[in-house]
């Protein structure tokens, strides 16, 4: 097994090549003056499993790009096969056509993947879990929420309610609060507009309660926030929390979480941020999760107990 990292997230790299106890492989990434990319691999992986990290962060097309271009070289240097550890997949979100002539972006991003020469896609909460089957190569779709449950237990909130913030999270929500030992609540909202949120009603008893607000991603936080605001108008202890896997912060949000003072938000390393980057927020880490799953991998031996249960 051979570990190389894109330039998208270095401390991620080096944090998982330490868990899985093996040395960073040598590879050269740089971009050319005129904006193109270049990558070469520094020794030689003839016959090996190699296996790629790169997320998707603060400049997608350019983090797909270098992970396209490594891909190919690796299969153009015999490698036995290719794995894309991916934990953040960028375009997840546009899964369907929901507007007439609108391109399905994931499912492209899917085929761009196997066309470059991967071979398997190890990922952390999917948007949708449809986007599994954009691919015909493997895909295992692993999920955080037993680090976030881990978290939780031992904070030994007192009646706590998980809240889904919309009809595509009630599955997430439900196994979260399952595995936490609370009740669920579901939010109605609609979208006027991209990055427009407008919460109609929320089903579920708050009243009094430590709500838990659940996502894959927090983005510009607007929904988040809108979110809070209506539990807490309908009578939800002030103490909200905020969980996402993916902590995108984009736009305002570190603006808008501020100003939104949660009690605290909690996300994973999926993508680089700043730990201090406003009061409550709570970083866990990714790499023994991941780690865990690649030497499973490794070792021909299944992952299905280490999903996410």
């Amino acid at each position: 097994m051979r570990l190389f990292a894109g330039s998208s997230h270095p401390a991620l790299a080096k944090t998982l090549a330490k868990a899985l106890g093996v040395e960073l492989g040598h590879v050269t990434l740089k971009q050319f003056s005129g904006g193109e990319r270049y990558v070469r691999f520094e020794e030689s992986i003839r016959g090996q499993e190699v296996y790629i990290l790169q997320t998707a962060a603060f400049d997608p097309d350019e983090n797909f790009m270098e992970l396209f271009l490594m891909c190919q070289a690796a299969k153009l240097s015999f490698a036995s096969k290719v794995h894309v550890v991916m934990p953040f997949f960028a375009y997840a979100r546009q899964d369907r056509v929901a507007a007439p002539r609108e391109p399905i972006s994931a499912k492209l991003v899917a085929n761009l993947l196997e066309t470059s020469g991967a071979d398997h896609v190890i990922t952390l909460d999917l948007h949708s879990d449809q986007i599994q089957g954009f691919f015909s190569i493997p895909v295992d779709a692993l999920s955080a929420r037993s680090t976030f449950a881990d978290y939780f237990k031992k904070k030994k909130l007192k009646d706590p309610v998980v809240v889904a913030p919309d009809t595509g999270g009630v599955k997430r929500a439900k196994k979260f609060a399952d595995l936490i030992g609370a009740d669920m609540a579901l939010m109605h909202k609609t979208r006027p507009q991209h990055q427009k949120v407008e919460i109609l009603e929320v089903v579920g008893n708050i009243e009094g309660r430590t709500c838990i607000i659940v996502d894959d991603m927090i983005d510009t936080a607007s929904s988040l926030v809108s979110a809070k605001k209506a539990l807490l108008s309908r009578g939800a202890n002030k103490d909200v929390y905020a969980v996402a896997t993916h902590p995108v912060f984009s736009g305002d949000a570190i603006k808008n979480l501020r100003k939104a003072k949660f009690k605290e938000v909690i996300v994973t390393d999926s993508i680089a941020q700043d730990r201090k980057a406003f009061p409550g927020l709570v970083i866990l880490p990714i790499a023994p999760h991941l780690a865990e799953v690649i030497h499973h991998i490794d070792r021909g031996e299944s992952v299905t107990k280490i999903y996410g249960a």
